[in-house]
């Protein structure tokens, strides 16, 4: 031991001089994103290039109507003002590229590939400049794992993928997220309230994550508790501190009516473009999810019944139509009639052998399970619960939504990442939503190029923050219990993604040379569906046993 450090007394401690500074980080990837700019080109950037064009030429009360090209706007209000203010600054030589012109199918070129591509990275310093607040507010004794915490998410393969290769704005709108959490961490529940309403009116998907927000600020800031005692319903009204409610009402009121008041002759215009249930159940190909699962089951049983049509003769001696078909030749007639699931087709899918899905069963499951998450914050209030409960909101949303997305697994995952370094039982549930999650955004870079960039970048995020989270992450004082068989499922199922993914590439690469290979063109996607909703499944349940039965973890 340095004599230094010897000639200071026990009752001493040694300050902590590093420098947590996220700057090398932006400036390497800031780099890499430029390297990305010739990527493939999705068709969110026609997405995108159509809002520009329609607020830079239209006047507001247009906005929501206008549906020249099929990427109508759809967003909520302050991410039209947001594409407004990028329009204001497009260039002229980008102007005459194409950029603004509002057309059913947008014609342009590099010079608004590359503005559109610096658009996303300009606004990505929110991300970075949020957590390093984070990282700076941090007591001393957590620093280094915030820091951790904070790296991961700043070079997270999701962002990477959906922001920067397929592209979207996603890093822009999880900072305002990431600012409501940091708010809630260190007590600023009026900042926590605004910010969290911000990214509502930014981009409306964070409403899944509502239920844990509007719980927490109502137990901790809206309820004292303290000197409860009842006797009559007075004792209920002094129990709410009505000037904290005064000020937070007012605080997100404002926020909403900043942005929706320009639109309100238009609200209902507005709520169907937001809220678009004529979707169907599933995307162009499914999200992970529990519908995955359940679109699999229906495709296996219509195969299942149609080769071996004995077992459907069977059946519906003990299960009645219309529960099943009662035919072999009705089964055939559903797949020749309706879409299937097999198509890649953006359409209300139909189950041929399983019953139908409603969208009030999705909005049941899914408010079912929110609750289950929201009910321990109304008793423990503290940040790691508040944490877990959003968590758990996102999974709810993901795995039981109507028409959700695969890059809603962001939901999960950032919320997540500031919840695992509180115990080590944590880190297998996060392996597996972190791993399952961003290998299943694999599919939207389908070019062979985008191959190795996808699958290098994420193993290597992967190795280095899996193992970086592990060394920073706090072992619990009570008792261990830990179930081997969960762990060691966890780390054969995260191994066995890396030759998944490789043969799913040699598959794509080869179904142009055999007829038998496109005729399942869709099978690759199936593939990944499947596979990685079993991995988000299992996290899902392994956090949930955590939250419900470990409460150590959560004080």
């Amino acid at each position: 031991m340095p004599k230094a450090l010897k000639k200071r007394g026990k009752s001493e401690t040694v300050k902590d001089t590093r420098k947590f500074s996220l700057w090398n980080f932006w400036v390497s990837s800031t780099a890499l994103k430029l390297l990305l700019i010739p990527a493939y080109v999705s068709t969110d950037f026609d997405v995108h290039r159509n809002w520009l064009a329609i607020t830079n030429k239209l006047p507001l009360h247009k906005w929501y109507y206008e549906s020249t090209s099929q990427w109508t706007l759809d967003y909520p209000p302050f991410f039209a003002y947001f594409e407004w203010l990028l329009s204001q600054f497009v260039p002229q030589r980008v102007q005459d590229d194409g950029c603004l012109d509002i057309v059913a199918v947008g014609q342009f070129g590099l010079p608004t590939i590359v503005f559109q591509r610096v658009t996303v990275i300009v606004s990505e310093i929110l991300l970075f400049v949020v957590l390093q607040v984070y990282i700076n507010k941090s007591h001393i004794s957590d620093r280094s794992a915030n820091f951790v915490v904070a790296s991961s998410i700043v070079l997270s393969p999701g962002f990477l993928i959906i922001d920067h290769i397929h592209f979207q704005y996603n890093g822009f709108l999880f900072a305002i997220l990431i600012a409501s959490i940091v708010a809630a961490k260190h007590q600023r529940y009026l900042l926590c309230g605004f910010f969290f309403s911000t990214a509502l009116c930014f981009k409306h998907i964070f409403l899944y994550l509502a239920p844990s927000f509007f719980a927490f600020l109502l137990r901790v800031y809206i309820l004292d508790f303290s000197n409860f005692r009842f006797r009559t319903y007075n004792d209920l009204i002094s129990m709410v501190r009505w000037k904290n409610l005064f000020k937070l009402g007012t605080v997100v009121l404002s926020v909403f009516a900043v942005c929706f008041a320009p639109f309100i002759y238009q609200l209902p215009q507005l709520m169907s473009r937001l809220f678009p249930f004529s979707r169907g159940l599933t995307h162009a190909y499914w999200a992970p999810n529990f519908w995955a699962l359940y679109s699999a089951l229906d495709k296996v049983l219509t195969l299942f019944f149609l080769k071996v049509p004995y077992v459907h003769k069977f059946l519906t001696q003990v299960v009645s139509p219309p529960l099943i078909p009662v035919t072999i030749d009705e089964i055939k007639t559903k797949l020749q009639q309706y879409n299937v699931g097999t198509k890649g087709l953006v359409q209300d899918v139909y189950f041929v052998i399983l019953p139908q899905i409603q969208p009030k069963l999705t909005f049941i499951l899914t408010l079912f399970y929110q609750i289950l998450a929201v009910i321990p914050v109304l008793f423990s209030p503290s940040f790691e619960r508040f944490v877990g409960s959003l968590t758990l909101c996102g999974f709810a949303s993901f795995l039981f939504g109507w028409h959700v997305h695969e890059k809603a697994v962001l939901l999960i995952i950032i919320p997540f990442s500031f919840l695992v370094t509180t115990d080590r039982r944590l880190l297998t549930p996060f392996h597996l939503v972190a791993s399952a999650g961003y290998v299943s955004l694999f599919p939207l870079l389908h070019e062979p190029q985008e191959f190795l960039i996808k699958l290098l970048y994420t193993l290597v995020w992967c190795i280095i923050y899996f193992s970086a989270l592990r060394q920073v992450t706090k072992i619990s004082s009570s008792v261990q219990r830990r179930v081997f068989f969960f762990d060691r499922f966890a780390l054969s199922y995260i191994v066995l993604l890396i030759p998944l993914v490789i043969g799913v590439e040699i598959l794509e690469s080869l179904k142009w040379r055999y007829a038998l290979l496109q005729k399942f063109e869709f099978a690759g996607l199936m593939i990944y569906s499947i596979y990685c909703s079993i991995g988000i499944l299992s996290s899902w349940m392994g956090l949930s046993w955590l939250y419900n039965f470990d409460e150590p973890i959560w004080k």
